[in-house]
């Protein structure tokens, strides 16, 4: 049986074009805190097999996204909560089996929607069974799967290149005299790409899961891959260009990613998703320049099919300021490359707490999901942000992040908690006496049972916003273009084949009137639960404070 041609393979559901992730909304699930099946408190592949029909039951009733993006799922001693990977082709069983994966994939295909898993290439556990071989001896065979070397003359690391994670990003092993390389965690010890066995053990590991019909992958830190191949140490910024995210560590990351050579690496893994036929691949390329994200995409076609669009997560609530990151993406885009658009994920605050507002909080949420689901892209929904999850506050004994035990101020857990899924005490997650994570205090009010059959709730506006857009041509295949309006408003047209939709997005706490483009107008969808649906008279239009509309015209 040739690859991409697996018993696992027909369950794909059908679709009529190949780049179907252009059209999709894809919903993200922290596998971790969605639903705990077998009563332990974590979440399992188990558990979300039991709510998939609220995500897509084939009708209005449900969420209605197309894919799911699941957060690492492999054996992984949990340094770093599965970016960690002890076995890259096999389930923890925290999580469940291959069976339960199998199923899982089985099921969501039979709800038409897709299923891409995290691939964590750039680096393993330092229990993964090659770095054990790699570490026994300075001549063992996978001693060049990793990254090795001698002290400096000083007796220390070779180079000056930092952690992420903070630190050194070498650490010195005892047993045989030299320095490995970790970007992250001391127990994550980077891959060599500069060895083409290492190669092709990680292409191996992405037709395993193809051939398990998995759709695609996330690709974690995919810009880190490949390394200077003389590293070099990194130069110290320019003060006047200084920027705490991209100068981590107080230096320009010139020679410790984005090297030329990882574009061989994602051209090569194109090659193998094209074989496939009908898998994808969205790229964590965490270099915050739009202009060397949109490199990542070699010329639409042939590297990688999606590249998340990180400023746009770290944007604050400002109608220009949205505007030019839009604009700017519209620009250096690839002509024939996909944006993508997220405001919240598993490493940064949710997108509710950081627009929050005494009086217009729960409006603003609305808000940002209209622009999220209507922009020209293939837009990420983060796991409760549909029914407006807060960041939890996790008491200092109850850290579990190894970013968060390290500087409680920027910890992720807060953004992990578990789905708040009824008003009881543990939320509907889990059964186990405690959560792994404890849950936010709002979710007796903030819930899917409590919200499910509220027509004004903001989870029956999602609904209404994803199946509508699974209809409207303009937005899913549609042009983009902003148009010119009152202060604090974002709005722009989508259009495809003479059919149009306007976008009108009040950022502001009054008022604001636009003005329309001369024609019949119709208001199809508003974030104000009170708007009339219809018809509005030509020439001007008043939004209310904090409002979003979807206007035909």
């Amino acid at each position: 049986m040739k690859r991409g041609e697996s018993e696992h393979s027909a369950l794909r559901p059908p679709h009529s074009a190949l780049e179907w992730w252009r059209e999709a909304v894809f919903y993200q699930i922290y596998v971790r805190s969605f639903q705990d099946a077998n009563g332990d408190g974590i979440g399992d592949l188990a558990g979300l097999i039991e709510r998939l029909d609220y995500l897509n039951d084939g009708t209005p009733n449900s969420l209605g996204v197309d894919a799911l993006w699941l957060n690492p799922i492999n054996p992984s001693p949990m340094f770093d909560f599965g970016y960690d990977v002890s076995d890259y082709c096999a389930i923890d069983p925290v999580f469940g089996t291959l069976d339960d994966l199998d199923r899982l994939v089985a099921e969501a295909h039979r709800r038409n929607m897709r299923v891409i898993l995290d691939l964590v290439p750039n680096h393993s556990s330092h229990l993964h069974a090659w770095f054990r071989e790699s570490r026994s001896s300075r001549t063992s065979s996978k001693r060049d799967w990793y990254t090795w070397r001698d002290p400096a003359p000083d007796g220390g690391p070779p180079n000056n290149w930092v952690s992420v994670f903070g630190g050194p990003a070498w650490e010195f092993d005892e047993q045989t005299g030299q320095y490995y390389l970790h970007s992250f965690l001391v127990e994550q010890p980077d891959l060599n790409y500069r060895n083409p066995a290492v190669v092709e053990a990680m292409e191996n590991v992405l037709t395993f899961w193809l051939d398990r019909g998995v759709d695609g992958f996330r690709v974690d830190v995919i810009h880190k891959m490949v390394k200077d191949a003389a590293l070099r140490s990194n130069p110290k910024p320019n003060p006047s260009q200084e920027h705490p995210i991209i100068h981590y560590g107080g230096q320009v990351h010139l020679h410790d990613e984005d090297q030329p050579e990882v574009h061989d690496v994602i051209r090569s893994w194109r090659r193998i998703l094209d074989r496939y036929g009908a898998g994808t691949m969205v790229g964590e390329v965490g270099l915050y320049d739009p202009v060397r994200i949109a490199a990542y995409q070699g010329n639409g076609h042939d590297e990688l099919p999606l590249a998340f669009n990180f400023p746009f997560l770290w944007t604050p609530w400002d109608a220009a300021a949205f505007r030019e990151r839009v604009d700017e993406i519209e620009r250096v885009w690839p002509p024939a490359a996909q944006p993508t658009y997220t405001l919240s994920n598993h490493d940064v605050p949710r997108h509710r707490s950081r627009f929050d507002d005494a009086r217009y909080g729960d409006a603003r949420a609305r808000v940002a999901a209209l622009m999220l689901l209507t922009l020209r892209g293939t837009p990420f929904v983060y796991y409760g942000d549909e029914i407006g999850m807060l960041d939890g506050v996790i008491p200092a004994e109850r850290i579990c992040d190894p970013v968060g035990k390290r500087f409680p101020a920027v910890g992720r857990d807060p953004c992990r908690t578990p789905m708040q899924w009824s008003g009881g005490r543990l939320a509907g997650f889990t059964t186990a006496p405690d959560a792994w994570l404890p849950l936010s205090s709002d979710h007796t009010r903030i819930n899917v049972a409590a919200e499910r059959n509220d027509s004004r709730s903001l989870l029956s506006f999602y609904r209404r916003l994803v199946w509508y857009r699974k209809q409207c041509a303009p937005l899913t295949r549609g042009t983009y273009r902003a148009l010119d309006r009152a202060p604090d408003t974002f709005v722009y047209v989508r259009e495809h084949a003479g059919e149009m939709r306007l976008v009108a997005l009040n950022f502001a706490s009054e008022a604001r009137t636009i003005a329309l483009p001369s024609g019949p107008a119709r208001v199809e969808l508003s974030t104000d639960p009170d708007r009339a649906i219809g018809a509005v008279p030509a020439g001007s239009f008043t939004l209310a404070p904090s409002e979003g509309v979807l206007i035909a015209l």
